[in-house]
């Protein structure tokens, strides 16, 4: 199977920049129960009958909020917006047991099957692109199209680059060194699970200080225009921060549950034939733009679209007009 790579080093802007109105309001809403322990938090909004887009959010553990719905016209779109395990109003909050990515791949089908959907299309962004690709791979037949944005694919060289001297460190010295400075100098050889260790201590503020400054670290190094107060007001959130740095960092300590550290490169043959459009912003100093190319060099039929001034936020008003486009593309599939 040969193609002929796809490569976009600029995007055409097209409206809404902004992205559609998120203030309609859900049509159906509740909890999905998949195991003992989780429930999980879903939600419907658009056109009951229309087109079913799945939003795989990031983190893992940030969960979903209703601007996650802009890219979709809603007057074409069923938007379907799910909290993943542990996460957003998902049940019970933060929790670590049963939360690896095999279970949310299967809870992503159980969703699937509750909803009565027989193919949709899947958007995920960073941690929701790796998500995607891992769903695409188990459940093929289920995808008519992915749209991804921020690569990220669980080997451990990525999470190196966040997580370890000389990645991310070298671009961001200033933040780095308040990154480590909640670790002691014997324990930083190995960041992730020196901050695993605070993040499941069962000292309530031990827990939370760590969550904010991983959670801080991860928020500057975002955009390229750094707002430091908003920044600041976003991890006084307790609920939000506790979810997303212990789930996430939950994940990083066990390698995502890849027995394979490149499973989704080792399995990209699997949905070759399912269309794609990768967007990544070329100084993304979250999930540099490293992995979308070896992607894109496995995946050659899907699109690569390089945003020149793109960073790991969709903040950007090309970043969100590429994911925009590539909705508008597949909404009538």
């Amino acid at each position: 199977m040969e193609a002929v790579p796809a490569v976009n080093d600029d995007v055409e802007v097209v409206e809404p920049v902004e992205g559609y109105p998120t203030t309609e309001d859900a049509f159906d809403s509740g909890w999905l129960k998949v195991s003992d322990l989780h429930e999980i938090y879903y939600e419907q909004s658009g056109k009951e009958d229309g087109n079913p887009v799945i939003y795989v959010h990031g983190g893992p553990g940030s969960g979903c909020s209703s601007a996650c719905r802009r890219y979709f016209d809603p007057s074409v779109y069923r938007v379907i917006l799910l909290d993943q395990r542990g996460a957003g109003k998902s049940l019970p909050h933060a929790e670590l047991k049963e939360n690896t990515t095999w279970d949310l791949v299967e809870d992503l089908e159980k969703l699937r099957q509750h909803l009565g959907i027989d193919k949709w299309i899947v958007f995920g962004g960073s941690w929701g692109s790796t998500l995607s690709l891992v769903y695409a791979i188990k459940h093929t037949e289920r995808v008519k199209a992915l749209i991804l944005r921020g690569i990220f694919t669980g080997r451990r060289e990525e999470v190196a680059w966040l997580y370890e001297e000389g990645g991310a460190s070298n671009i961001y010295p200033d933040y780095w060194k308040d990154f480590v400075s909640a670790i002691p100098k014997c324990e930083r050889r190995d960041m992730v699970s020196a901050y695993y260790r605070r993040l499941t201590s069962p000292d309530h503020e031990v827990c939370l200080e760590a969550a904010q400054a991983w959670a801080q670290w991860e928020c500057r190094i975002s955009k390229m225009v750094v707002d430091l107060e908003k920044i600041n007001t976003r991890i006084q959130n307790e609920s939000w921060v506790l979810s997303f740095a212990k789930i996430e960092c939950h994940y990083f300590v066990h390698d995502c549950w890849f027995d394979d550290p490149s499973y989704i490169l080792n399995n990209i043959e699997k949905i070759r034939n399912v269309p794609g459009v990768i967007v990544q912003g070329r100084y993304d100093m979250v999930t540099p733009i490293k992995t979308a190319w070896e992607l894109h060099e496995k995946w050659p039929e899907a699109e690569l679209e390089i945003i020149s001034y793109g960073a790991h936020s969709v903040i950007s008003p090309d970043m969100r007009a590429a994911l925009i486009n590539a909705a508008e593309r597949y909404k009538f599939s």
